[in-house]
């Protein structure tokens, strides 16, 4: 004999639950006042919203930008242009403002990441010389002392020199250049730290590489004239007169004024000679490769 069949126990609690999502439904509009959003229950209600207009998004990030000066927000205004409207001409606005935004709240990393995409979906556009210079000043502004690790100047004057090289006309290149002399300045700066570092330990080959390195790649920097004589002082120590003469001689040359010429002068003077140039010198050809000296 048949046995009636029972509500099953799932199928009571399903239905309960359908309707208690239906009442919420028809809960919510009538009342708003009490400020339910169905979509909490399950998420952020951002995740399901709907796209707002790019050009909304944009013009937030404009007022959050320059008039409230909220770079960190205005830049995530940008992206979502970006990321809700992707193949529209605000989008590519949008990314090269993302850049700057991002680059002013101090967010280098967000600003190099993109200026390199505006870069690579929009290389031939006027402002992608703008966003090369963007990446270049991310790094730039990074610049540790010289008593740290350099990678990240050098890195700086790589990205520079992009801006240098591919648009040299426009007035980025002329800051980019600005910038890459004071970051050679930087680098020259770490070798003359770490020369001194080596002639204190009476390491004069050490110290000596050291210096040659500015005085062969860094001569416009202020660093070349206490180089020219840290080598009349390491020449001097290991007995090579002639290098010495010459270190002298270019430095008396071309920097007559130069508090280093005369403590280099001395050391000369003292050791029996006088500053001389020697045309087999590496410093004279060094020197004569720039039309200096």
């Amino acid at each position: 004999m048949l046995r009636p069949v029972g509500r099953s126990p799932l199928r009571h609690r399903t239905s309960r639950l359908a309707g208690l999502i239906a009442v919420l439904l028809v809960a919510v509009p009538l009342g708003g006042c009490s400020g339910l959003d169905v979509f909490h229950l399950f998420g952020d209600k951002n995740d399901v919203g709907p796209d707002v207009p790019a050009e909304r998004l944009y013009n937030e990030g404009l007022y959050l930008m320059n008039e409230k000066k909220n770079y960190k927000e205005a830049a995530k205004k940008f992206e979502e242009v970006d990321r809700q409207h992707p193949y529209s001409e605000w989008a590519r606005k949008a990314l090269l403002m993302d850049s700057y935004a991002a680059y002013s709240a101090g967010l280098y990393n967000d600003s190099i990441s993109a200026g390199r995409r505006y870069i690579t979906l929009h290389p031939g556009s006027p402002d992608a010389a703008y966003a090369q210079f963007l990446i270049g000043s991310s790094l730039w502004d990074q610049i540790p002392d010289i008593t740290r690790d350099q990678t990240n100047t050098e890195k700086a004057m790589k990205e520079l020199q992009e801006v240098v090289q591919k648009y040299p006309d426009t007035e980025y290149a002329v800051s980019a250049k600005r910038k890459i002399e004071v970051a050679r300045d930087q680098l020259a700066g770490k070798e003359m730290q770490i020369g001194r570092y080596y002639l204190k330990k009476r390491d004069f080959t050490g110290a000596i590489n050291r210096f040659k390195v500015v005085v062969t790649h860094y001569q416009t920097t202020r660093h070349v004239e206490e180089a020219l004589m840290r080598l009349t002082e390491c020449y001097m120590s290991l007995g090579i007169v002639p290098e010495a003469q010459t270190a002298a001689a270019v430095l008396g040359h071309n920097f007559p004024n130069s508090p280093w010429y005369k403590d280099a002068y001395t050391l000369v003077k003292t050791g029996g000679t006088e500053p001389r140039v020697n045309e087999g010198s590496w410093i004279t050809k060094a020197f004569k490769s720039i039309g200096v000296g």
